[in-house]
């Protein structure tokens, strides 16, 4: 849903809500919008509200709550949708088209794309898998991990070979995810790798990417661990959330068992600056200990 179709359904809940009340307003009349504060019965761009700025977790949605107080300690502590309100059997106006707009919001996070200007300015190099379109990735998730002949020689001019860690971007279900973490995540790593002392690769961005294409990637340039920061598929809490999949001597095949997640990585989780700071210490004891996954010991 974008802007003007959610400025419109506003409009017509708001008229619905005054026919219902019999009080339709007069021009210039008010009524009440999103946070109870009032608005104008002629809805412009300027006075439409963004649903999306209004920070859910501090909104009191149930009416005459027993203890309140209690209710928005619990909600401030999470995104999940608690305690939503509403009014006879219906959601209260605030609920629907906050679920309206988060569900807008995960479609675009699944089906936009990367931008290219977003690669090139994180510094990175882009290379894709075999599917071919978006449709292509999305019900054949088999193609995700593989690449054209002309890819791999991409990969293996432009890497060094046999790197401590070698780290890949891919866009997986969420574009938004990645680009609301990477910018900050991957500059953390870096930094991070140099305290721990390890010799990291050239980093670059998989278009189409499932997290086996990791598998494949470890196959050619041979890193001691391999990371792949992946885009996971969106929620109605949160769209923007991104994942960290690691290995130790990554092959083709390797048990998912042999995969450590560093997971729930978003502003609202565990954020980018901290996640690459943990991530270079994982990555320290994979090698330390010659392991990832449930053989590893953190």
């Amino acid at each position: 849903m974008n802007e003007e179709q959610l400025k419109n359904l506003v409009q017509q809940i708001i008229e619905k809500m005054s026919s219902d009340n019999n009080q339709k307003p007069a021009a210039g009349g008010s009524c009440n919008n999103f946070s109870g504060a009032a608005c104008s019965t002629v809805i412009s761009d300027e006075e439409v509200p963004d649903i999306m700025s209004y920070d859910y977790t501090k909104h009191l949605d149930i009416p005459n709550a027993a203890n309140p107080e209690e209710y928005l300690r619990i909600k401030a502590k999470t995104d999940a949708r608690l305690g939503v309100g509403r009014c006879g059997p219906r959601y209260t106006t605030m609920s629907y088209l906050r679920v309206l707009a988060d569900h807008a919001g995960a479609m675009d996070a699944v089906l936009n794309d990367v931008p290219d200007d977003f690669i090139l300015e994180n510094g990175l190099f882009s290379v894709s898998t075999v599917c071919k379109s978006k449709y292509e990735y999305m019900t054949r998730p088999d193609l995700g991990r593989l690449f054209t002949k002309e890819a791999e020689a991409t990969i293996k001019s432009k890497c060094k070979m046999n790197p401590d860690v070698q780290v890949i971007v891919g866009d997986g279900l969420s574009s938004t995810a990645v680009e609301a973490n990477i910018k900050d995540l991957l500059p953390s790593l870096e930094q991070g790798f140099k305290v721990e002392g390890l010799n990291a690769g050239v980093p670059f961005f998989v278009k189409y990417a499932r997290v086996p294409a990791m598998d494949a990637i470890s196959a050619m340039i041979k890193p001691k661990v391999t990371i792949i920061l992946l885009g996971e598929r969106p929620g109605l809490a949160t769209y923007a959330s991104l994942s960290a999949y690691i290995t130790y001597d990554g092959y083709v095949g390797i048990p998912e068992a042999n995969r450590t997640v560093v997971s729930n990585i978003h502003k609202n989780g565990t954020n980018a600056v901290e996640a690459g700071a943990h991530i270079a210490g994982v990555v320290k004891k994979m090698i330390q200990q010659k392991a990832s996954g449930t053989g590893l010991q953190l």
